[in-house]
């Protein structure tokens, strides 16, 4: 057994901060329907790049910041977040090596389990139904995977985090 050093952790930590910022950025009423949720489509990279250092716990830490950014229920994004870490680093391996667009259609479904799971409790605690544009990130997400994948692998590279 050899031990290794972690090389990037700011990287990653910058990659959050940059995705947490483009979450809370300021949008036109028409633009903000179509924002992608950038926080779950970076956790998602991070968890199938570098599963043993990006996990659910790294999830549910990044989801309790995002709840305290964005108002909502302490530990909704939480919870949700750490449901698809754990997905992520459990299937990490098969994800991998699908072609592009196999990936996208997975990343839809974690991105519509996101919002499944706070749909979910936003129901349990009496929010009204949101409108059919409440569907739209989690489109937008999987349609921008394929540039959010390669901007994030050349920054890996680039910086080389291991």
């Amino acid at each position: 057994m050899t031990l290794t050093r972690h090389h990037g952790g700011i990287i990653i930590l910058l990659s959050f901060t940059v995705a947490m910022l483009l979450t809370i950025m300021p949008l036109s009423d028409g633009l903000r329907s179509w924002r992608p949720d950038w926080v779950t489509l970076t956790l998602i990279f991070w968890c199938l790049a570098l599963p043993y250092r990006v996990s659910v716990v790294s999830g549910f830490m990044v989801g309790l910041l995002l709840d305290v950014l964005t108002g909502t229920l302490l530990g909704q994004h939480a919870l949700a977040l750490s449901i698809i870490a754990y997905v992520c680093v459990r299937l990490h391996q098969r994800i991998r090596i699908y072609p592009m667009w196999q990936q996208a259609l997975t990343v839809l479904v974690m991105l519509v389990l996101h919002q499944l799971l706070t749909l979910w409790i936003d129901s349990t605690i009496g929010r009204p139904a949101r409108p059919l544009a409440y569907w739209l990130p989690s489109l937008v997400g999987a349609l921008l995977w394929p540039f959010v994948y390669r901007f994030l692998t050349s920054v890996r590279i680039n910086f080389q985090v291991q």
